[in-house]
């Protein structure tokens, strides 16, 4: 997956927006305001998506190319290497999953502005 590619997939979805809010290099989108991916744009050579703490373990267990949530929280976001053994199919998924995660979390009274 390229830049371009994971920009326009995270923008595809409901009630996405994109911003730059800690530096000019990393791109942060987000549902109805609340973080669910982000990635340096210099390098592009990782992205940072939330999981289910029980399943953020098991993927890291399982490939070389998930590890703990590089500046986040450890527990809940894993930190996907782009170009590793994480196969694009899988990250289409983990980017699914994490937007799901957080649109979850978020009160039914904002839920339904989508």
């Amino acid at each position: 997956m390229n830049i371009e590619e994971y920009r326009n997939y995270c923008l595809s979805k409901k009630g996405v927006t994109e911003s730059f809010p800690f530096d000019s290099n990393t791109l942060v989108f987000k549902v109805l305001n609340k973080m669910f991916a982000l990635a340096d744009v210099e390098n592009f050579e990782s992205i940072n998506l939330k999981c289910d703490p029980v399943r953020a373990i098991e993927l890291r267990e399982q490939y070389n190319g998930i590890k703990p949530g590089y500046h986040m929280n450890k527990k809940h976001w894993n930190t996907v290497e782009n170009n590793s053994d994480v196969p694009d199919r899988l990250l289409y998924t983990l980017i699914d999953d994490s937007y799901q995660l957080v649109l979850d979390k978020l009160p039914k009274k904002v839920r339904t502005q989508l």
